[in-house]
């Protein structure tokens, strides 16, 4: 029973990702990069016009804004592989987008949240108040804590429905959603960057904020309809982390002599399964001057077979389980 039981569990992973996914990827795609190119592309008049704030001021303060949203990405990159997922982190990420698109929204529709309307470069123009102004920044700041769970995700997300294991018709597959992806993307973007802009000039800010996102919400709902056929690959763990625990552990070992064989060295295929096409990187000492060149010299050639020192089995590195205290015993090619 318990062998039909896994049987059907796996027919029923085999119903999962692919093609039957993109609809629904590309669909999110297409209305996230709208919504944030609609978002975006006009802020510098609004904040002149609206807000009344110098160029200079308007100017850095998207600069500032644009900058955090591209430091965001990595903090969101780490959340996703330690233990969120990819899933998750786009769909939280796109909610907190989603509330600093309707916080700016608002402040553009409610007469209280920004200054009284005057005659450009006029005298009499009151700039915007502190709080206005908090109101602002604030909805702004959500935008660029969302694009962190969004930015470096949705690719590799898509890229995970169709896995490496799976028939050849998948590997076509992945190489038609990339190519779809970055013409949805191109496209969403030009449709925004005319559409938006053009009602936001001549309609009315409100309006011209409330349409990317409208589309930021439908992006949302989209991608969760969804969730039922997405291959969702368990978190391998930060990058940085098992950098971190090769470097303790061969340090510790700094002084152990290597063997001469370099198959007694400690490999577990296993171990990155989840995160490697095959789950290890066969080991060499025999680099080619190419090679060489790469690394930048023969010293950083040593330099990097140093590493060799964390997988030197020692009395205590293996649990009783027979799995490895990653920070006394790594594999040389996480680093």
């Amino acid at each position: 029973m318990a062998g039909n039981g896994k049987v059907e569990e796996e027919k029923e992973e085999l119903k999962k990702g692919g093609l039957r996914t993109m609809p629904f990827v590309l669909a999110s795609e297409i209305r996230d990069r709208f919504a944030l190119a609609g978002f975006n592309a006009n802020k510098v008049q609004y904040m002149q016009n609206e807000l009344h704030l110098h160029l200079v001021q308007a100017t850095n303060t998207l600069n500032f804004f644009s900058g955090t949203a591209s430091l965001t990405p990595i903090v969101g990159a780490l959340i996703a592989d330690s233990f969120a997922g990819r899933f998750w982190t786009i769909t939280t990420g796109s909610f907190i987008y989603l509330l600093g698109m309707i916080g700016v929204t608002v402040s553009a529709i409610l007469p209280g949240l920004r200054p009284p309307p005057c005659e450009p470069k006029s005298e009499t123009c009151n700039h915007a108040t502190t709080c206005q102004l908090l109101v602002f920044y604030g909805s702004v700041l959500l935008t660029a804590m969302g694009a962190g769970g969004i930015r470096p995700c949705v690719v590799a997300f898509g890229a995970d429905q169709f896995e490496l294991d799976r028939p050849q018709a998948q590997h076509k597959g992945r190489r038609s959603f990339f190519n779809l992806y970055f013409f949805s993307m191109g496209f969403s973007t030009l449709l925004a960057l005319t559409v938006a802009v053009y009602v936001q000039d001549n309609v009315g800010w409100g309006l011209g904020f409330g349409i990317p996102g409208i589309a930021m919400f439908v992006s949302i709902v989209v991608l969760v309809a969804g969730y039922p056929l997405y291959i969702r690959r368990k978190p391998g763990g930060s990058p940085l982390t098992r950098v971190t625990q090769v470097r303790v552990a061969a340090v510790r070992k700094r002084k152990i002599q290597l063997p001469c064989d370099a198959n007694l060295l400690y490999q577990d295929k296993e171990l990155d399964a989840d995160i490697s096409t095959d789950g290890r990187l066969l080991h060499t000492d025999h680099f080619t001057l190419f090679q060489e060149k790469l690394l930048f010299s023969s010293v950083n050639v040593q330099m990097v077979q140093v590493f060799d020192h964390a997988a030197v089995v020692t009395d205590g590195d293996l649990a009783e389980t027979g799995r490895p205290n990653p920070w006394r015993l790594s594999i040389a090619w996480r680093s």
